[in-house]
C-alpha cells in the first residue's frame, strides 16, 4: 500500500514536468543515485516509469520500486542531455546505468626458472624465482602471443618436470603432430631446447615480422657454415611463423582502426563482443555479459555510451551489428571527445558484414560457455527473435501439424522445442473429436481450444501445459494461422503465433504472418532451425496418424468377429498389446479379459485358429 502511494506522488510530480529535454536524476531511500537517463521531452519520459509497467522489463520494475524520489536539470537540447547524462554516470556510477560487467585485471607472460624453462600466462607476479613479462592489459593479446611462440617453437604446454636423464617415457599427441619437441622423453638436447625457448621470448618481444628476419639472417649464415641442420630447422620455423602472420591477416580489415560491435540475447543473459582493430588488423577483443536484452535499439545506445565514456580511445569508425537510437548525436559527442570524425555503421554485406558475423559467432560462443546452451542454437534463437520482433528470444517453442487420410483417422501432433532442441517429454498427440471429415482449420482450432483450456486451469503449475510458449509456429498459411488466433484471443491468451510456409519442392521458405511473408532463407541459422521444426512437427503427426490408422483397421478386423463390438476390441489390443497376442491365445487365456463372455471367446478363437 506504501509503495502504491509512493508510486503514486511521483506520477504526478512526472506529469508536472515541462516538454523540455534534460536529464533525470532517480534517488532511493538513502538518498542515493540509482539511475541517471536523458530524455527529449522530460514529462513523456519520466511519467512512463511510473504508469503502467506492462511493458517495462524486469530490471526497470526493480529500480522503480526502488525509487524514492527524483530530479531533473533541463538542457538547451537533446545532445546537450545526452553529454550531461554521460558525465553525470561516470561521475557517480548508479548502479542501474551499470552495463557492462568485466573482469579487470592485468595479464602476464611467465618464463618460469630453473634448466628447463617453460613459458606460460599467468594472471599475478607471485613467482620470485620466475621471470615475468608485461602487464598486459589483454587475455586475448598474451593467450595468442603464447599459443603462437610455443606452436612455433615446439615448446611444451603441459605441467611435465624434465631432465637430462634418458626416459622411456612416452610423447604426448603434441609430439606427433609437430607441436612440441617432447623434452619429456629425451626427443631434444637441453641445449638446443634452450635455445628454443630464448628465440622464443625474443619473438614475444619483437614480434613475428622482426623474428622472422631474424631467422632468415640466421638460416642464410647456418647455410654458408655448412650447418644444415639448423638451417633446415630455421627454414620450418620461418614457414611456422610465416603461417602465423597469414592466419593474422584473416583477422584484418580494410580500415585502420575501428572496432566492431556484436550482441547475442537469450531470456536470462545477454553476450557482447567487441574487436578492437588498430593498424587494420586485430589486436584485442572484450566480452562482457550482461542482464537479458529488453529493447535491442535502446540496449546498443546505452551500451555505447557506457564504454566509450569509460574508454582512454575512440576509434574514427563503430561497426554494429544492428541500428542504435541517438546514432546521430552519439555520432556528434563522439566526434567532439576524440576531436576527429567518428562514424557508426551497420553494414549489410561484405567484409565488414563478415566481421560483423565473426564477432557475433563469438558473442554466441561466450554466452553458450556461461549458460550451458550450444552457440548456433542460442544464434538462431537470437535471430528468429529478431525478426519475429519478440520481446526476447524464444526459449519455449510450440509447433502444430494437422494429418489425415481423406478426412479419416484425423489428428494431430504438438512439438515443444526448448532452447532450439527438441523437448520431447513436453511432445503431445491430439485426436480430433468435434467433427468427422477433412478442415484442418478447424483441426487446428480445436486442438489449440484443448491444449489452452489446460493451460487455464494448469497455470500455477508451470510446466507442460501449464507453461505458457514463448512462440507458435503452424504447419499451415494465413487461414490456419487466423482460426488459432481467433482461439486465442476468445481465451484471451497472448502467444505471439506465425506459420510456416513451404514451397513447390515441400522445403520451408518463409513464416507467414497476418501481416503477410517473412523471408527467412538468406539467415542461415534461422532457416535451419525453422526447416528442423516444420521437418519434425510433421514426422511426430504423421506418425502418429499412420499408427492411429493401424488401430483403426485392427479394429475394424478385430469386430468382423460375432460377439466383437469396438469397446471390446479395444480391450482386446490393451490387454494382449496387439492383434499377435490375441491370435495366440487359446480361451482360457481369453477369459481373463473382463467382461468378455465363453461364447465370445470361442468365437475369436475359432476365428484365428480355424481353416477356411
Amino acid at each position: 500500500m506504501v509503495k502504491n502511494t509512493v508510486i503514486k506522488e511521483l506520477r504526478k510530480k512526472a506529469m508536472a514536468l515541462p516538454l523540455v529535454p534534460g536529464v533525470y536524476i532517480m534517488r532511493n531511500a538513502r538518498g542515493d543515485i540509482i539511475y541517471i537517463g536523458k530524455a527529449k521531452m522530460l514529462k513523456n519520459r519520466v511519467s512512463q516509469y511510473f504508469g503502467s509497467d506492462t511493458n517495462h522489463s524486469d530490471k526497470v520494475r526493480q529500480m522503480v520500486s526502488n525509487v524514492k524520489d527524483f530530479e531533473y536539470i533541463i538542457c538547451d537540447s537533446e545532445f546537450e542531455a545526452l553529454i550531461l547524462e554521460c558525465s553525470l554516470i561516470k561521475q557517480h556510477k548508479p548502479k542501474y546505468n551499470i552495463l557492462l560487467k568485466d573482469d579487470k585485471g592485468y595479464h602476464y607472460i611467465k618464463i618460469t626458472n630453473g634448466k628447463w624453462r617453460t613459458i606460460k600466462t599467468a594472471l599475478q607476479t607471485d613467482d620470485e624465482n620466475a621471470q615475468y613479462l608485461g602487464p598486459y592489459s589483454s587475455a586475448f593479446v598474451v593467450k595468442q602471443t603464447v599459443e603462437d611462440a610455443q606452436k612455433l617453437f615446439k615448446l611444451p604446454t603441459c605441467n611435465k618436470t624434465f631432465s637430462d636423464k634418458p626416459k622411456n617415457a612416452r610423447p604426448c599427441l603434441n609430439y606427433y603432430i609437430g607441436n612440441c619437441s617432447a623434452p619429456c622423453a629425451n626427443k631434444i638436447s637441453f641445449k638446443d631446447y634452450d635455445a628454443s625457448v630464448s628465440d622464443a621470448i625474443d619473438f614475444i618481444k619483437g614480434g613475428s615480422k622482426i623474428s622472422i628476419k631474424q631467422m632468415e639472417e640466421q638460416m642464410k649464415t647456418a647455410s654458408e657454415n655448412l650447418e644444415f641442420e639448423l638451417a633446415a630447422r630455421l627454414r620450418d620455423r620461418i614457414t611456422a611463423a610465416t603461417k602465423i602472420t597469414e592466419k593474422q591477416k584473416v583477422t584484418s580489415c580494410t580500415y585502420k582502426n575501428q572496432d566492431v560491435i556484436a550482441c547475442v540475447n537469450s531470456k536470462e543473459k545477454a553476450a557482447v563482443e567487441i574487436f578492437i582493430f588498430r593498424n587494420s588488423r586485430l589486436s584485442d577483443r572484450k566480452q562482457f555479459i550482461t542482464d537479458a536484452i529488453d529493447n535491442p535499439k535502446t540496449y546498443r545506445s546505452e551500451l555505447l555510451k557506457q564504454y566509450y565514456n569509460a574508454s582512454d580511445t575512440i576509434p574514427q569508425r563503430i561497426v554494429l551489428d544492428e541500428e542504435c537510437d541517438d546514432k546521430e548525436l552519439l555520432e556528434r559527442m563522439f566526434s567532439d571527445t576524440a576531436l576527429k570524425k567518428v562514424e557508426i555503421i551497420v553494414p549489410q554485406i561484405g567484409e565488414q558484414r563478415r566481421l560483423v558475423e565473426m564477432c557475433k559467432n563469438n558473442a554466441a560462443e561466450y554466452l553458450s560457455e556461461i549458460t550451458g546452451k550450444k552457440s548456433h542454437e542460442m544464434s538462431a534463437l537470437d535471430e528468429l527473435g529478431k525478426l519475429l520482433n519478440l520481446k526476447s528470444p524464444p526459449e519455449f517453442i510450440e509447433s502444430y501439424d494437422i494429418s489425415n487420410t481423406a478426412g479419416t483417422d484425423n489428428v494431430a501432433g504438438m512439438v515443444v522445442f526448448k532452447n532450439g532442441v527438441p523437448f520431447k517429454s513436453d511432445y503431445k498427440r491430439f485426436k480430433i473429436k468435434s467433427f468427422v471429415g477433412q478442415d484442418d482449420c478447424r483441426s487446428m482450432a480445436e486442438v489449440i481450444t484443448r491444449r489452452f483450456t489446460e493451460y487455464l486451469n494448469a497455470k500455477d503449475k508451470n510446466t507442460g501445459f501449464g507453461r505458457l510458449p514463448d512462440l507458435i509456429l503452424l504447419d499451415g498459411g494465413t487461414n490456419q494461422l487466423n482460426a488459432v488466433n481467433e482461439v486465442l484471443n476468445k481465451l484471451k491468451i497472448d502467444v505471439p503465433v506465425f506459420g510456416m510456409v513451404k514451397d513447390g519442392k515441400h522445403k520451408t521458405n518463409a513464416i507467414t504472418s497476418s501481416g503477410g511473408k517473412i523471408e527467412i532463407k538468406s539467415n542461415r541459422s534461422v532457416y535451419t532451425l525453422v526447416s528442423t521444426i516444420q521437418e519434425e512437427v510433421h514426422r511426430f503427426a504423421i506418425g502418429y496418424h499412420h499408427k492411429s490408422k493401424s488401430k483403426n483397421m485392427l479394429l475394424s478386423s478385430l469386430s468382423e468377429i460375432p460377439g466383437v463390438g469396438k469397446t471390446t476390441a479395444e480391450k482386446l489390443l490393451k490387454h494382449f498389446r496387439g492383434i499377435n497376442g490375441i491370435k495366440k491365445a487359446d480361451v482360457e487365456t481369453l477369459l481373463k479379459v473382463k467382461g468378455l463372455s465363453l461364447k465370445t471367446a470361442e468365437n475369436i478363437y475359432n476365428y484365428f485358429n480355424t481353416e477356411e
